[in-house]
């Protein structure tokens, strides 16, 4: 720990407030960076010369407030954690070029690439149908070296010929403007909380039942035809949404549904 934790522990009788405060501090002057690992308990407590139970009631504070992150088993502990990614949802761009123009370094694992069949819900997004072919892309997005989110998207195979041949690692939007001609004009994304699945958390390193941003995405393109439908997990401990929103309007109701929906169209930057 620094200094100023050893500074802080000599004095006596500090609540959890006292100690979130301290942490607090700590984290904004940068002595304590995002993804460090506090110290174990005992140390912790020493050296901020509270009790174990007073420093687990500020850590569980901190915790929910989404300051830190607690993983336990071996290996884990308390982490400081990662600032959130800013997703702009007036606009649409891929998540490399999001990730670095926040300066954050873009990696992706791709799980699978495939041809299958359109099952009903993609066939109505894409204007195909049912059994038709689909390019089906599942990969996970990294920012600074951990996960942050799973996309499974699913695009015509008819209009985009070799695209699987293609490396796939980076963004599909470009890929697509390159090799066909093709640029994504408007979004339309439904949005809403939900649960982590255990699959879901063990693949974005988070807890069962942490908070995800599901997002339903239609994506069309400058010839106004869907080429793209898909459904991203971003893991909502480091994710903001961001929304810009002219004043003449754009934002329609949505249906209620499981959570709380918000459905927009989105503008392709320029």
């Amino acid at each position: 720990m620094t200094t100023a934790a050893g500074q802080a522990g000599a004095t006596g009788g500090r609540t959890p407030e006292d100690v979130r405060r301290t942490l607090v501090q700590q984290i904004s002057a940068g002595r304590l960076r995002p993804g460090q690992r506090l110290g174990a308990e005992r140390t912790l407590a020493a050296e901020l010369g509270v009790s174990r139970a007073t420093l687990r009631q500020a850590l569980a504070v901190l915790e929910e407030s989404g300051v830190v992150r607690r993983v336990p088993g071996r290996g884990g502990g308390t982490f400081v954690s990662k600032g959130k990614i800013e997703r702009d949802l007036s606009r649409v761009v891929g998540v490399p070029a999001l990730l670095r123009s926040q300066g954050v370094v873009a990696g992706t694992r791709v799980m699978s690439a495939r041809l299958s069949a359109a099952d009903e819900q993609a066939a109505q997004a894409l204007r195909l149908r049912p059994g038709d072919l689909v390019i089906d892309l599942v990969r996970i997005r990294l920012a600074d070296g951990s996960p942050i989110s799973v996309e499974h998207a699913m695009l015509p195979a008819d209009r985009f010929p070799g695209l699987l041949e293609l490396p796939l690692g980076g963004s599909v939007y470009e890929l697509l403007e390159e090799h066909f001609g093709t640029r994504p004009k408007e979004a339309l994304e439904r949005i809403e909380v939900v649960g982590a699945s255990p699959d879901e958390a063990m693949v974005l390193d988070v807890q069962t039942g942490a908070p995800l941003l599901s997002i339903t995405r239609t994506t069309t393109g400058t010839d106004g035809e869907p080429i793209e439908f898909s459904h991203d997990l971003f893991r909502a401990d480091r994710t903001r949404i961001v929304v810009r929103t002219p004043g003449h309007g754009g934002v329609a109701r949505a249906s209620r549904g499981r959570g709380r929906v918000i459905e927009l169209r989105s503008q392709a930057a320029i």
